[in-house]
């Protein structure tokens, strides 16, 4: 039984279906267009809203943790590390591995290790035994996205900026909905209450079960209907690349750390600039994630439309008269300001990350491993520098020097024009064949 997880797909079942493929000349030439895969993309989002919904429960609950094991900062900071260093570090690598071999049902595999970590966090009786369980989470979560992120792709019938839009609003929403369960219900029944999240744990294996079963019987069918069509494996030079990956990187920087202040501290700037009661702060706080949530679902379907690049320029540039204008507000002004920065900001993920996997289409899983990974690697980053910054000087000093961040924006003048490249290789490959 077990195999049925991590079993790859063997040559015969990948290539079974690029000699159906080839068999006939027509069918190379006469594919039928692609639908749209809906329910598999609405599946996809729910076991997202599920996996982060997990992992936010547990930073939710350092509060009870601190109190329940005597922890120090520095060790509850340990935890956060073993956690977002197994999900950045192992990303990339799963993502890559899985290019090369396909394993359908490995995503319902991942899910099982964030079970397995959710179990151990309501029973562990140690400081080691919390570091155990926050790795098995970590490892989860680093099977999780890549993997759902190709299959959204396959499930997206070539509308790729809204197949990635719906699969990561779900995690958005999860990312919410942690800290409300861990404070409805783990805070009010203690640390064994964790293992009642092991349902939505079962039912994410369930649902991705079902995925798995989609996967093999038509998501490599459409994998390999793209390749036999004429998809190239390597669209742009190496180091075209190189190049633009590094950009790609360094915009995920200046989002992500700017996030991170916001998710971070936003509730401490509102309590200690305005004297804000905490649940008005967290009230406010809750504007901005509902407007990050906004802009992932809107980033993909107008990058769809109107090209990655535009999205990328005006998401990341755009957002900077905003942030620079949010230090210097009052209250009213503060929580205006969050909306279109929550908005803007969080449009340009789902297109940066379909942008770099249409540079690389055969390496879609490396690339949203990358990018996943990257991400949560400086997300972990980002909160320890930003905090030991606060330390030393103030929050508002935080966030005058944060409001810069988004004019690494600049940097996307340096992204190539994908689809108008394509146009002028498909131009010069007819023109050739003449």
């Amino acid at each position: 039984m077990f195999s049925l997880f991590i079993r790859p797909l063997s040559r015969d079942e990948i290539a079974a279906g690029k000699e159906i493929l080839v068999s006939s000349p027509r069918i190379a030439t006469d594919l039928p267009a692609e639908k749209t895969a809906f329910t598999i993309l609405i599946i996809i989002s729910v076991c997202h809203l599920l996996n982060d919904m997990m992992q936010t429960l547990l930073s939710a609950i350092y509060p009870l943790l601190h109190a329940s094991y005597n922890l120090s900062f520095a060790q509850i900071g340990a935890i956060t590390l073993t956690f977002q260093g197994t999900a950045s570090v192992l990303q990339p690598i799963i993502g890559y591995s899985t290019d090369r071999h396909p394993r359908p049902y490995s995503l319902a595999l991942g899910m099982g290790f964030t079970l397995t970590g959710l179990v151990l966090f309501s029973r562990a009786g140690s400081f080691p035994m919390l570091l155990v369980a926050a790795a098995l989470v970590g490892t989860g979560s680093s099977v999780f996205h890549p993997e759902s992120s190709r299959v959204a792709r396959m499930a997206s019938g070539g509308r790729h900026g809204l197949a990635q839009s719906l699969f990561q609003v779900g995690g958005n929403a999860g990312s919410a909905l942690g800290p409300l369960f861990a404070a409805l219900i783990v805070l009010r029944y203690g640390q064994s209450s964790i293992a009642w999240f092991s349902i939505a744990a079962l039912l994410g294996i369930y649902l991705l079960i079902k995925v798995g079963h989609w996967y093999k019987r038509h998501g490599m069918r459409r994998l390999t209907s793209r390749a036999v069509a004429g998809e190239p494996e390597a669209p742009e030079s190496r180091r075209t690349v190189v190049q633009t990956l590094a950009v790609l990187m360094a915009l995920i920087f200046s989002k992500f750390f700017y996030m991170a202040s916001m998710s971070n501290y936003y509730i401490f700037y509102l309590i200690d600039k305005f004297d804000l009661p905490v649940r008005s702060a967290q009230l406010y706080l809750f504007v901005f994630l509902a407007s990050a949530a906004v802009g992932t679902i809107s980033g993909g379907p107008i990058g769809d439309r109107f090209g990655r690049r535009v999205v990328i320029w005006g998401s990341i540039l755009g957002v900077l008269p905003f942030t620079l204008a949010l230090p210097y507000a009052n209250l009213f002004w503060t929580v205006a300001l969050t909306v279109p920065i929550g908005v803007i900001l969080a449009s340009a993920f789902p297109a940066i990350v379909v942008y770099a996997q249409e540079l690389l289409p055969s390496r879609v899983g490396t690339v949203a491993g990358m990018s996943f990974g990257f991400a949560f690697g400086l997300a972990g980053i980002a909160a320890a520098v930003l905090g030991h910054l606060a330390d030393l000087t103030s929050l508002a000093y935080v966030y005058r020097q944060c409001a810069f961040l988004p004019a690494i924006g600049l940097l996307a003048v340096f992204l190539p024009d994908l689809k108008k490249e394509s146009r002028l290789r498909q131009r010069s490959i007819a023109t050739g064949s003449r």
